[in-house]
């Protein structure tokens, strides 16, 4: 029992030395008790002496316990770590030679979660470790965490510095333009974390910017990435250097081809139609270089509603919800109790003005603030219904970037707008007294009638849209039949 009694208390003591890092002490232990390091594996510590030397950082300490018994090195605790993973996690640079000395094979060690001891280093960005274990294992770059390579990590975890040094450490052009289980390039990565060092980095690397319009597993590029993030400073920024280093969307790669086959075609017809026509007037000329800039503009488009998504939502969210309130609240507010006609309106068949009814809804012997107001509940209920049409549609999920859904987005946001000013100027009439709307009235019916030619615009414009795609469909598919009969 004395003698249990002694090998406890030895052990106790060899773990107290390990804390404080004394190797007098545990010299002493051993020389009492040689097989006292083989008894650690009898203990019910999760870690060794050497686990709690190594992430402390005592170096005299661990070369002591790796020259008594090597295979120390080799043992886990209850997370599956070796020494080493504590080590490089901790960035003891001298304590990591002295193991990897004992044992070069625990660098393939993997813990609990999949993490071999290089992971450790490169989401830390310890740079001297890192070196240290490429040098003992040069294939531990190659293993990957949950599909993420060593690289993935460095850019994850924002080591700019550690990622050069991988990046040079490895000639393979597949490991450099490696993926993760979602198809994503390290490029893809550093765009979606808004990294722009590390992208300005890997752009100057020929075989990354070779392959820089890579398409994840979802087909975007990293130019797709940045446009579907949350627009901020950075995006514009990080979007203008992906430009430049010539990376394009996956819709321009996709119909590159076509695009530059359907401008020559139309260019030679353009120039086959002046060779046949006689010279125009300047006019006709100005005209159609305005005409033709118009269609221009409306065909080639960026992704507006794409980049405006958030401000989309904030604009018809608002409208909604001044539309709402103006329906349930009216101007000139609602009868709180039943009224008969003694008040001087026109209270319907009954005589009685209902509860929770628009006071204006009712004529006062003016027919016209019963026509203003009809003409404002319309106003407000198309701004209303235009609105919501909008904030369903953007949270819907369908693909906005289609020419579809962006015509019926502009035209719904246009009609919107212009139904809620409209409402305005009538709820303005409806709640003004007649002799003071008389004398700003010639001055709001200016307005007005500027207001309704800009919405005739918007109007022809949005029109003009849908005919020109279906022109050219027709013109294309009558080419196609023409060419199919030849």
């Amino acid at each position: 029992m004395d003698r249990m009694h002694v090998e406890e208390e030895n052990m106790v003591a060899l773990y107290q030395a390990s804390l404080n890092g004394c190797v007098s002490t545990l010299n002493t232990l051993i020389q009492t008790d040689p097989l006292l390091l083989n008894k650690v594996s009898l203990t019910s510590f999760s870690e060794t002496p050497l686990h709690i030397a190594a992430l402390l950082g005592h170096l005299e300490f661990t070369r002591v316990l790796v020259s008594k018994k090597s295979k120390l090195a080799e043992e886990v605790d209850s997370s599956g770590r070796t020494p080493l993973h504590l080590a490089s996690a901790e960035g003891h640079t001298e304590i990591v030679k002295a193991l990897l000395q004992a044992n070069t094979s625990v660098c393939f060690s993997f813990d609990q979660d999949e993490q071999i001891p290089l992971h450790f280093a490169a989401m830390r960005g310890r740079i001297e470790i890192i070196k240290e274990l490429i040098i003992a294992q040069p294939e531990s770059i190659r293993v990957n965490l949950n599909g993420d390579s060593v690289l993935h990590l460095c850019v994850r975890y924002n080591h700019l510095n550690a990622l050069k040094l991988l990046v040079e450490s490895a000639d393979c052009d597949e490991f450099r333009n490696s993926k993760d289980h979602d198809g994503n390039s390290i490029l893809h990565l550093a765009v979606m974390l808004k990294q722009i060092k590390a992208i300005k980095y890997l752009l100057s690397l020929a075989e990354i910017n070779g392959d820089a319009n890579a398409m994840n597993k979802i087909g975007y590029t990293a130019l797709d990435v940045v446009e579907i993030c949350p627009r901020d400073f950075k995006c514009f920024e990080i979007q203008s250097i992906l430009k430049e280093a010539g990376v394009k969307r996956s819709m321009d790669l996709n119909s590159s081809l076509p695009l530059t086959l359907s401008r020559i075609v139309t260019i030679d017809e353009a120039r086959l139609a002046l060779s046949r026509q006689p010279t125009r007037s300047s006019f006709r000329r100005c005209w159609g270089y305005m005409c033709s800039s118009l269609v221009k503009h409306l065909k080639y488009q960026e992704n507006w509603i794409e980049e405006t998504r958030g401000t989309l939502m904030v604009v018809a969210t608002v409208i909604a919800s001044m539309a709402f309130q103006a329906g349930i609240s009216p101007p000139g507010g609602v009868w709180q109790q039943n009224t008969s006609n003694s008040t001087g309106s026109n209270c319907g068949e009954d005589d009685i003005c209902q509860a929770g009814t628009a006071v204006l809804s009712y004529s006062n012997s003016s027919y016209s603030n019963e026509y203003r107001y009809r003409v404002f509940i319309s106003c407000n209920t198309t701004s209303f219904i235009a609105s919501v049409c909008v904030l369903f549609l953007v949270i819907s999920g369908f693909p906005l970037t289609t020419n579809f859904f962006m015509w019926f987005l502009t035209l719904s946001m246009s009609i919107s707008v212009a139904s809620m000013t409209y409402a305005y100027i009538f709820a303005v009439a409806l709640v003004t007294p007649v002799e003071v709307f008389s004398i700003y009235g010639s001055f709001v019916q200016i307005l007005g009638d500027i207001w309704l030619g800009v919405i005739v615009i918007v109007i022809v414009t949005h029109i003009i849209r849908p005919l020109s795609w279906m022109v050219k469909k027709l013109r294309n598919f009558r080419r196609n039949s023409i060419t199919g009969q030849a």
